[in-house]
C-alpha cells in the first residue's frame, strides 16, 4: 500500500506487482495472480491526468536448470493469466535459451554479483529481434557500495553487447525509501552506459512495449496500439524559385 502511495506520487503512471518463485529453493507452484482490486479497493489519480494509476501482475521464475524451463513452454492456464512474465537465468545456457526459445517479456540481469559468463551477441541480438527486453534493477546499486560495482560492470557489459537497446530499468523495491522518481533513474542510466535518450526510454517507453509485448503473448494474435502523430514544423520556404527549378530539371 505505501509503495504504491510513493510510487504515485512521485509521477509513475502504472506498477508491477512481482511474484517471484525460485525452483532452486523449494518445490513451487504458480497460482494464480492476485487481482489488484483485492489488494487496492481504490486506486489514485496518476498526477497531472485525470487517469488512475494502472496495476499490472508480473510473474518472476528463477530458473537455475534447464528443466525449469519446461513449466514456461508448456501452456500453463495460470500463466496466461500474468500480464509479464520475467524469467531470471542463472547460466550462460539458460540465458541462451532465455533469449532464443522461451515465450517471456522480460530476461533480469544479475546486478548482485559477478556475471558468471559473458554476454554474446548472437542470443542478444536474437533478443531484441523477437521484442524481448532486458531488465537491470536499481536498488541494489543504492543498497550497498559492493553491489553498486557489479550492477554497474554487469550493465556496462551488456551495452556493449546490445548497445543500449530493449532496456528496462526498474526497482523491485520492497519498501518505500528504496524508490526513485523517473528522473532519478534515468540518471542512474547514465551510470549504467545508456545514453540520455536510452536512459529515458528504459522507464518509459521500453516499459510501455514490454506491457503490449505481454498483451500479445496473452492474446496470442497481436495488439495494435495507437498514438497521435506528432504536426510536421512547417517548412521556412515551402516554393522553390523558379530558376533552382530549372537548373534541378536540367
Amino acid at each position: 500500500q505505501n509503495i504504491r502511495t510513493v510510487c504515485f506520487s512521485v509521477g509513475y503512471s502504472a506498477v508491477a506487482l512481482n511474484h517471484v518463485i525460485d525452483f532452486k529453493e523449494k518445490k513451487q507452484e504458480i497460482v494464480k495472480p492476485v487481482s489488484p482490486s483485492e489488494l487496492f479497493p481504490s486506486l489514485p489519480i496518476v498526477q497531472g491526468t485525470s487517469k488512475r494509476i494502472k496495476v499490472l501482475t508480473r510473474l518472476t521464475l528463477v530458473v537455475s536448470d534447464p528443466s525449469h524451463c519446461n513449466l514456461l513452454r508448456s501452456t500453463s492456464a495460470n500463466i496466461r493469466l500474468y500480464d509479464i512474465i520475467a524469467v531470471f537465468p542463472k547460466t550462460e545456457k539458460l540465458f541462451h535459451i532465455a533469449c532464443t526459445t522461451l515465450d517471456v517479456d522480460l530476461v533480469c540481469i544479475n546486478v548482485t554479483e559477478k556475471l558468471p559468463f559473458y554476454f554474446r551477441r548472437p542470443p542478444v541480438n536474437m533478443a531484441v529481434d523477437r521484442g524481448i527486453y532486458f531488465e537491470l534493477l536499481y536498488t541494489p546499486a543504492i543498497k550497498d557500495s559492493t553491489m553498486r560495482r557489479y550492477t554497474i560492470s554487469n550493465a556496462i557489459s551488456l551495452m556493449q553487447i546490445c548497445k543500449g537497446k530493449n532496456i528496462v530499468i526498474s526497482s523491485a523495491a520492497e519498501r518505500p525509501l528504496e524508490l526513485r522518481g523517473p528522473y532519478d533513474v534515468a540518471n542512474l542510466g547514465l551510470l549504467f552506459g545508456l545514453s540520455e535518450s536510452e536512459a529515458k526510454a528504459a522507464v518509459s517507453t521500453n516499459c510501455r512495449a514490454t506491457m503490449l509485448h505481454g498483451e500479445t503473448r496473452k492474446s496470442a494474435c497481436g495488439v495494435v496500439y495507437t498514438v497521435k502523430k506528432p504536426r510536421k514544423v512547417e517548412e521556412e520556404e515551402t516554393t522553390v524559385p523558379a530558376c533552382k527549378k530549372a537548373k534541378t530539371q536540367a
